[in-house]
């Protein structure tokens, strides 16, 4: 057993790359040390424990992990540094050589994080001790909201499709989740504690029911009927785990929002065929179709890769116009990034950077287009917006069901709380349209 005296008036400080799962995923361990009795360190405070939640789904990404891990060691001298993730279940051995770490924790051992961090009093008094080894085979439960307003519930973990650009199936492992019972369990104790949005999260999550027999809809039917949550968002979906029976089901749900982010990955047959990927332009364009044919209104965000190796200026501008004429809301660009041991490593014609930088911009050029036009057509209507802490003195940034970033003036009173607002014009950055709320009985 764990003397918890030992975190007795200590300080944590957290960083998070990546995802929405290690989002969640952080957000549950730092419960776990507040209810262990730790506390998140202040601005400009020097914290005791630092905690480093890394991402690899590029060589970007990789770098990124490294220089947050220096800056936080150099920020916060003497700290415990706790270092996990998606880069540490890769390279561990990398990781742990970074001067300054204690721990690399293993993708599903974080639910053991208070053991290991019983080596805080080895730490302080200069003792050694030995950091665990990897685990990627059990799933561990996540359903937190951190410092934000929506709560993210992770269903699902790992992935089963090595598509030839990926390592995330060697950091996070075979898919697998919990029972749909436990999912609802938790969504009932985030609405207990106040909670009215929930984002499904995982890395495959129309995935579901491999560890359990059970299927992603009859999860997404079960979590529908938990009184309190007001919004569900179902994050990040394969188009061909979306099947025509989830989108019905949204489309007549009061909490299930119209709100889709799909992976395309690329516009081009050839492309997907050297990707491995499961599906075609034409089943991602059917179910494009099927959405806006039952919720015309929906928000369709869309992954992209550019650059992969393979991708020739032929099957890119194919790739550009298939995409163009799609009725989607936003593109998420990325470059790719050469990654160990992947199989996109034998194929030919490697894309000289800065033509891989050339076709982001076009891509993120489009995405603005698309985005803007979408939120145009939206000024004047009414809407039902969740608004979201903010700093004093900042404005208020909330959500409308079809995914509208809106802004209103700071109001304490109005956090966490679903209310009728009207959508003006576009703010000074065109990230969001200015809100006039126009009461606030909507609850």
């Amino acid at each position: 057993m764990i003397d918890t005296n030992i975190f007795q008036n200590k300080t944590a400080v957290y960083y998070t790359l990546g995802c929405k799962l290690n989002f969640s995923e952080t957000s549950t361990i730092g419960r776990i040390l507040q209810e262990a009795g730790v506390r998140t360190a202040r601005r400009g405070e020097k914290a005791d424990i630092c905690v480093v939640n890394t991402c690899s789904v590029t060589e970007v990404a990789d770098k990124k992990c490294r220089q947050a891990i220096h800056r936080l060691v150099k920020q916060h001298p003497g700290a415990f540094v706790v270092v996990t993730g998606c880069y540490a279940q890769l390279k561990p051995d990398t990781v742990a050589r970074i001067e300054g770490v204690d721990v690399v924790l293993g993708a599903e051992q974080k639910k053991d994080l208070l053991q290991y961090l019983g080596n805080l009093q080895k730490h302080a008094a200069g003792e050694s001790y030995t950091s665990p080894l990897k685990d990627i085979r059990s799933f561990a439960p996540s359903c937190s909201r951190g410092d934000r307003t929506r709560y993210f519930l992770k269903v699902q973990d790992g992935c089963d499709y090595f598509c030839s650009y990926c390592t995330i199936p060697f950091a996070r492992g075979r898919s697998r989740n919990g029972s749909i019972a436990s999912m609802v369990e938790q969504a009932r104790q985030a609405a207990a504690e106040g909670g009215k949005e929930i984002v499904l999260t995982g890395v495959n999550i129309g995935d579901f029911g491999k560890s359990t027999g059970e299927t992603f809809f009859d999860l997404v039917k079960a979590l529908d009927g938990v009184e309190g949550i007001e919004r569900y968002r179902i994050s990040s979906i394969e188009p061909n785990l979306l099947t025509d029976d989830i989108i019905r089901f949204v489309a007549r749900s009061r909490r299930f929002m119209p709100h889709f982010h799909i992976p395309l990955q690329s516009g081009s047959d050839e492309v997907l065929k050297l990707m491995r990927r499961r599906y075609d332009t034409a089943l991602f364009a059917s179910k494009v179709n099927e959405i806006k044919t039952e919720m015309p209104d929906a928000f369709i965000g869309v992954d992209v890769i550019v650059g992969t190796r393979g991708e020739t200026e032929e099957y890119f501008n194919q790739a550009y116009g298939f995409i163009r004429g799609l009725d989607v809301t936003q593109l998420h660009v990325f470059s790719y990034s050469e990654r160990p041991g992947t199989q996109a490593l034998k194929i030919e014609h490697a894309v000289p950077p800065e033509e891989k930088h050339r076709r982001s911009r076009c891509l993120l050029e489009l995405s603005d287009e698309k985005t803007h036009a979408f939120y145009a057509r939206h000024v004047g209507q009414v809407m039902p917006v969740l608004l979201e802490r903010s700093k004093a003195g900042m404005p208020m940034h909330g959500f409308t069901p079809n995914y509208i970033r809106v802004e209103v003036p700071h109001d304490d009173n109005l956090d966490n709380r679903v209310l009728p607002v009207r959508l003006g014009s576009f703010n000074a950055d065109g990230t969001a349209l200015v809100g006039e709320v126009l009461n606030q009985t909507l609850e």
